[in-house]
């Protein structure tokens, strides 16, 4: 027992002697438009960095078109991510990461990670989770606001990936959403929004570490080694518009054994896209009645679900929404951010767990296909969205710059 081992001598790690953020800015600073690429690179090849604990600040004002402030507007939870609608990370110029429709993954995703106590933190970077219709977020009366954004919220490199990168030029890209209406929600549509940002910076730690680990560090480098990066990617498919019946077939996509999914989440929405008046951040169950999906002939999950969302028979379904944690991140007590009754009504998610599988699964190409039956025939404008969390892996030598994927 330690209680005992008296002889024992204290524990002191001074392996990094300095942790500080460092500040970097686009290549054109003023190019933060409607459809702008921004591109911030990292060119010290010299510097240890920390690109998991990294965030972007981000500076702008909420306005009306003409530039007036807005009385009506306001940011939907997450807002500040629908500005952009594809997020990358490249480690000398390959794309080892990316998202497209960057506000619905992270809002879809970060539903089922975070409980409400990480929450509160996260009200810094705009993440409202719990917030009212009439509540009135990260603005001031002028329009102005500011968030601090942990990418690891945003993409599943930064994530996953808690490692330094060593000598090699990396750049974070950003594209723009062509207008704002997927960021903001009103009760009438009498406003049209208009969103400045007027500063976007990328914060990253720069660590600088003991003579004896850079000793050590040195000697991996000199020696040509190819270090892995390993990591769970996000990928969104849409399926635009549903045909109006209750049952369907989504033949989602066909993938490689090293891209097998291991979680699946899939959501609806109903006519809610490029609309001021309703909340982007939010999900609609559109009467589902039962789901499954197929990887080549194996079934996820085995039973039916038998949901009946009009008479609160949805339990099945929260409980495999609430056993994400555990499952993707190995936590010994889940801790959900919504109880039934907000999951009903904020985001009705299906997540379905296919993290272990058979070996068959493991060799040859991987066909995935949903489907799913609904108690009414959908509607028109119904929007089907399928989230896949998939394993990538990549390697890099520190001494050749060369970037290879698996």
């Amino acid at each position: 027992m330690d209680l005992l081992n008296v002889t024992s001598e204290p524990f002191s790690d001074n392996s990094v002697e300095d942790y500080q953020f460092h500040t970097y800015q686009p290549y054109i600073p003023g190019n933060l438009n409607y459809n702008d690429e921004i591109r911030i690179p990292i060119q010290d090849l010299d510097t240890f960095t920390a690109p998991c604990n990294s965030y972007l600040y981000i500076e702008g004002k909420l306005m009306k078109s003409d530039g007036t402030v807005a009385t009506k507007l306001q940011f939907i939870n997450n807002g500040i991510a629908f500005l952009f609608r594809e997020l990358r990370y490249e480690l000398n110029g390959i794309v080892v990461d990316s998202v497209r429709n960057v506000g619905l993954v992270s809002t879809i995703k970060n539903y089922l990670s975070y409980n409400e106590n990480e929450s509160v933190l996260l009200q810094n970077a705009g993440w409202f989770p719990n917030k009212s219709a009439n509540q009135k977020i990260l603005v001031d009366a002028s329009g102005n606001f500011n968030v601090c954004i942990p990418l690891k919220l945003l993409m599943g490199f930064f994530e996953d990936f808690r490692k330094v990168i060593i000598n090699m030029k990396q750049e974070l890209v950003l594209i723009r959403s062509s207008n704002d209406n997927d960021a903001i929600t009103s009760l009438d549509d009498t406003e049209i929004p208009k969103i400045d940002i007027q500063k976007l910076y990328w914060k990253v730690p720069h660590v600088t570490v003991s003579i004896q680990e850079q000793l050590r560090l040195n000697k991996t480098i000199n020696k040509n080694v190819e270090l892995p990066i390993k990591f769970r990617s996000w990928e969104l498919i849409e399926y635009p518009s549903l045909s109006s019946t209750t049952r369907h077939t989504w033949p989602v996509k066909t993938t490689t054994k090293v891209e097998t999914p291991r979680h699946v989440i899939v959501a609806f929405q109903n006519d809610r896209k490029n609309r001021i008046t309703t909340d982007m951040s939010k999900f609609d169950h559109c009467d589902l009645k039962n789901i499954r999906i197929f990887l080549n002939s194996e079934r996820y999950p085995y039973n039916d679900l038998f949901i009946d969302f009009e008479n609160n028979k949805y339990a099945t379904l929260f409980e495999m929404y609430a056993n994400f944690q555990e499952s993707y991140y190995s936590n010994k007590t889940n801790q959900p951010i919504f109880n039934p009754t907000d999951f009903k009504l904020h985001a009705p998610l299906a997540h379905i767990d296919c993290s272990r599988q058979k070996e068959t699964l493991q060799t040859g190409s991987i066909v995935m296909r949903i489907e799913f039956e609904t108690e009414r025939p959908t509607s028109a404008n119904t929007t089907a969205y399928c989230l896949i969390l998939h394993e990538r892996h990549f390697t890099y030598n520190p001494l050749t710059k060369i970037v290879k994927q698996y």
